[in-house]
């Protein structure tokens, strides 16, 4: 193999194990991240089945988690991240991920798990938040939401995704980027779990 062929293989970064879809709630994280998912034939995981029962009574009362809250929920992601990767399975996960530092304990020097950020503006999220009954997310704590976001910077390696697409269409832009095709990797089992929750 030529040396220059080599070197630039060299610089690419790893196939990933594990994809982080992060965002707001209502952002469409739990449907985008489940369809990608999907189409790859991995494993789905959604961070909204890793919180405490305390945390989830909060969000009910709309009384917004303090990172000591976050802290367990945030360890519990980040060992299902690694088992996947132990195991040699491949898993997508949609998690709000809304600080570097909650991101830092889910991605931290992983080199095989890339974050995938879908970004929308707050009335297009807040008018989509209206028509949802089932989330334990009430819209009162959409805009502490947007206050807490911190958007991955160049040196997180973020794809970002416009929300506004069809899913189906944000999922393809994030194959692309990925640059992966459809069925790629599939792991031992492939556990879809449907859920209209995210956070």
């Amino acid at each position: 193999m030529p040396a220059e062929i080599q070197l630039m293989e060299d610089s690419l970064p790893p196939s990933p194990a594990v994809v982080i879809v992060m965002g707001v709630s209502g952002c469409g994280k739990s449907t985008v991240g489940a369809l990608l998912a999907l189409r790859l034939r991995w494993e789905f995981e959604d961070a909204d089945w890793f919180h405490l029962a305390s945390n989830i009574d909060k969000m009910h009362s709309g009384i917004p988690l303090t990172d000591e809250d976050r802290r367990p929920w945030l360890d519990a992601i980040a060992a299902w991240i690694d088992q996947s990767r132990r195991s040699g399975g491949r898993g997508v996960v949609a998690c709000s991920a809304l600080k570097r530092r909650y991101r830092d304990v889910l991605i931290g020097d992983r080199a095989d798990v890339r974050l995938v950020y879908l970004k929308g503006n707050e009335t297009l999220i807040a008018r989509r938040i209206a028509t949802r009954h089932e989330h334990f997310m009430p819209p009162s704590l959409l805009h502490s939401q947007f206050d807490a976001l911190e958007e991955p910077g160049p040196d997180e390696n973020p794809i970002v995704v416009s929300i506004e697409p069809r899913p189906r269409e944000i999922v393809t832009q994030i194959l692309s980027a990925l640059n992966m095709i459809e069925g790629a990797q599939p792991p031992a089992q492939t556990a879809l779990r449907p859920s209209g929750r995210e956070v």
